[in-house]
Parts: C-alpha cells; sequence; structure tokens
C-alpha cells in the first residue's frame, strides 16, 4: 500500500511535471523553426554530456548510503558534503578543460560559446537541487519532492514562454529560462539542505567517505557515459549528416515519446526505496510476490508498446506545428524504445543494490558503442527511421543484458512462480 500511495504521487507529480512542456510543444512548434530546436537540442546534448563527469555520479552514492548502517546521526551530512567537494573539484576541473576549447567546441556543436558555459553551471548548480529532491525520495516523502519538482518546470516553462513569445527570444529565451531557474532552485535547495541539517554551509570533505562514495559511483561513469551515447548521441549525429532542422524535428519526436519514461521515473522513484528496504529483510515469500509481479507488469507492457506503436502516429499530428510532421514515420519506434527502457529501470534496481554497479557499466557501455555503430551506419542509409530504429533496437538488447545480469546479482526466485518457498529455499 505505502508503495502505491508513494508511486501515485511521483506519477502524478511527474505527469504533472512532463505535461506542462508537452501541452507546450503545440506552442513552441509554432513559434520556434526546426532549425532553432536544433540549436536547443545540442544545448541539450552538451548539457547532458558534461551532466555525466560533473559531480562524478555521486548522485547515486548519495542515494545508496542512506540505506547503509551508520555510525552516527551527523555521518550522513559529512558524506553529502564530502560529495559537494567532489562535485566543485570536477566542475572547475571541466571548466577549465572547456574553456581551452571552447571555440572548436562551439563550431562543433553549432552552438553559441556562452550557451556552453551556462551549461556547465546549470549542470553545477543543479546537482544542489537534485541532492534536496534525493534526499526526499529515499526518506518517502513524495509529496515535497513533487512540490519542489513541479515547481521547477513551472518556473522553467513559464519564464520560456514569456522570452520566447512576449520579448520573441527565440532559442535564447529557451536557454535563458532554463539558466534563470536553475539559479533560482539551486539558492531554495541550498537553504532546505543546510536547515534540514543536512549539509554545512561550508561543506568540508572527510577522505574516508569521500573515496567511500568515488569507489561507489566511478564504476557508474560508464554507465551515465552509456546512457549519454544511447539518449543524446542521436540528435548530434543527426545534426551532422542531416543538420539542425532534422534534429530539431527528432528533439521533438524524443520529447512526445519521453512521457513514457516519465512514468516509468515516477514507479521507479517510489520502487526503489521499497524494494531495497524489501531485499534488506530478505523475506523468501515476499520475494516471491515481487518476482511474480514484475513478470506481469512486463507483459502488459509488451501488449501495450504494441497499441502505442499503432497509435501514436495518428495522435501526434494534431500535437505539433505542420512543420514537425515527419515525426510520425519515427514516433512509434522511439515509444517501443522508451518502454523497453522502463522494462531496463526496473531490473537495474538490484544491481544497485547489490553494488555490483560495474556491471551495469558494462552493459550501458556496450549499449552506448552499439548506438553509436548503428546511427553512423542508419542515419546516412534511412535518415531519422534509422536513428528511431536503432534507439528501440538497443533498448531491447540492453533491457535483456541487464535482466540475465540482474538474476545473478540478487537472490531471487526468478524461475519460481508456484510461491512454495521450500522449494525455492532447496534451490539455493
Amino acid at each position: 500500500m505505502k508503495l502505491l500511495k508513494g508511486a501515485s504521487i511521483y506519477l502524478i507529480s511527474n505527469i504533472l511535471n512532463s505535461a506542462i512542456p508537452f501541452l507546450l510543444l503545440p506552442i513552441l512548434t509554432r513559434y520556434l523553426s526546426t532549425e532553432e530546436y536544433g540549436k536547443i537540442a545540442m544545448f541539450q546534448i552538451f548539457l547532458a554530456g558534461i551532466g555525466t563527469l560533473i559531480g562524478c555520479n555521486t548522485i547515486s552514492a548519495i542515494s545508496r548510503k542512506y540505506f547503509d548502517d551508520r555510525k552516527n546521526d551527523n555521518e550522513l551530512k559529512e558524506y553529502n558534503n564530502s560529495c559537494l567537494f567532489i562535485l566543485f573539484i570536477s566542475s572547475v576541473f571541466i571548466f577549465i578543460i572547456v574553456s581551452i576549447f571552447i571555440n572548436q567546441l562551439s563550431n562543433f556543436l553549432s552552438i553559441p560559446s556562452d550557451w556552453i558555459f551556462i551549461a556547465i553551471i546549470i549542470s553545477t548548480i543543479n546537482y544542489i537541487t537534485s541532492l534536496r529532491l534525493i534526499q526526499w525520495q529515499v526518506r518517502g516523502e513524495a509529496k515535497k519532492f513533487g512540490i519542489l519538482q513541479l515547481s521547477n518546470s513551472s518556473t522553467n516553462i513559464t519564464l520560456s514562454l514569456v522570452l520566447i513569445i512576449i520579448f520573441n527570444q527565440g532559442a535564447q529565451g529557451r536557454i535563458d529560462a532554463q539558466f534563470i531557474t536553475s539559479i533560482l532552485f539551486f539558492i531554495l535547495s541550498a537553504f532546505l539542505l543546510i536547515k534540514g541539517n543536512l549539509i554545512s554551509p561550508i561543506p568540508k570533505p572527510t577522505y574516508s567517505l569521500a573515496k567511500d562514495a568515488l569507489s561507489y559511483s566511478i564504476p557508474l561513469l560508464p554507465h551515465t557515459i552509456g546512457v549519454f551515447f544511447i539518449s543524446f548521441i542521436d540528435r548530434f549525429i543527426i545534426n551532422k549528416e542531416m543538420g539542425l532542422g532534422e534534429a530539431g524535428i527528432y528533439m521533438v519526436a524524443v520529447q512526445l515519446s519521453s512521457t513514457i519514461a516519465i512514468i516509468f521515473n515516477s514507479l521507479y522513484q517510489a520502487y526503489i526505496p521499497w524494494l531495497f528496504d524489501r531485499l534488506k529483510k530478505n523475506d523468501e515469500n515476499e520475494k516471491i510476490k515481487i518476482v511474480k509481479y514484475t513478470y506481469l507488469f512486463f507483459i502488459f507492457l509488451i501488449f501495450s508498446g504494441l497499441i502505442i506503436f499503432i497509435i501514436s502516429p495518428i495522435i501526434v499530428k494534431f500535437l505539433v506545428g505542420e512543420q514537425y510532421h515527419p515525426i510520425t514515420n519515427i514516433i512509434g519506434w522511439l515509444c517501443i524504445g522508451q518502454i523497453f527502457g522502463g522494462m531496463y529501470l526496473i531490473m537495474s534496481g538490484y544491481i544497485y543494490y547489490s553494488k555490483k554497479t560495474s556491471r551495469l557499466a558494462l552493459i550501458t557501455i556496450s549499449s552506448g558503442i552499439t548506438n553509436v555503430v548503428l546511427l553512423v551506419v542508419f542515419v546516412p542509409m534511412y535518415g531519422l527511421i534509422g536513428a528511431a530504429v536503432s534507439f528501440s533496437f538497443v533498448k531491447i538488447v540492453q533491457f535483456i543484458a541487464v535482466y540475465l545480469s540482474s538474476i545473478k546479482c540478487v537472490n531471487m526466485p526468478w524461475f519460481n512462480f508456484t510461491g512454495n518457498t521450500n522449494e525455492f529455499h532447496k534451490k539455493n
């Protein structure tokens, strides 16, 4: 019941959070040209790319630390402070490297150089907002999570509308809106974290805790880089092969299909604390129930995917401007990929719990490399359809790989559907 209640709050929050930009697509696709959307896509690619490096993915370590046994109540605060020190060092390092190659990066991405520095700042300060959100998530405080998340996206979209429509700033207005919103919610999140005694006003690192955080998060860096190659690199290759306009069209299609991913993320945010708690108790009857309902959920998703594949091209014509109608040829494939991405997400929880994150990293980076190879081959041959099919194929393979890995990481009755606990004990 607690899982369903938490999931429903996360689901409502994330649906509202995603519905705002989704509902604005009919407006923005009429005020922004495909080339302007393409520029925004390139900015988002760079933002996502450096986001995998800034902070060294220690947010995942912070999430896991909450469920570990601690020596004292202050250890979690010290752990957070140590992760903030890692954030600072990594941000400075990235800033220096980017400054050296700023002109090359600007030409490479086809965006202004000031956008690149803005992306670094956004990625750095958004870490603090993510830290505040993750601390609520692991404690099951879904309402607070939802309020902050929804306030963030509402502010972002409102500013975007004002700057794009009223002040006619085009793509620059979208970037400025993200920048201003990130600053506002960084200040709010930092205040709430300090007030909640979760970080210090001037964080001081503890060497052993920083080492622990890095030992958990560094093996995940290939994983996050792999996610980047799967989820974002397609727009970069499309831009280079077909131009900013086609990249803009593809970005709109990805935004539409990502509503499916939003639903999965909502379930995941409630499911992971619940799953970790059950796995820690090590109750065999609970494990049998978890496996049974997981398989039923997957069957439901596969049938849902087939329906979505058929009807999504019909629906999207009513949602976007006429110049974006080519997405009807690719939206179905992207939706299939998102569904298998959600199934992958559910199974990845067992690998996170077992702390065998190097396995997840190997799977994801391999999938990412495969995606790049397929894109390089298929985009010149088949255009946007080639990119969408590549995404879908890689997501299916990624799910199968993480499923096979997960069943080896945590002792679960994956092949016992009878509910016979004694039989499960014999097998293990």
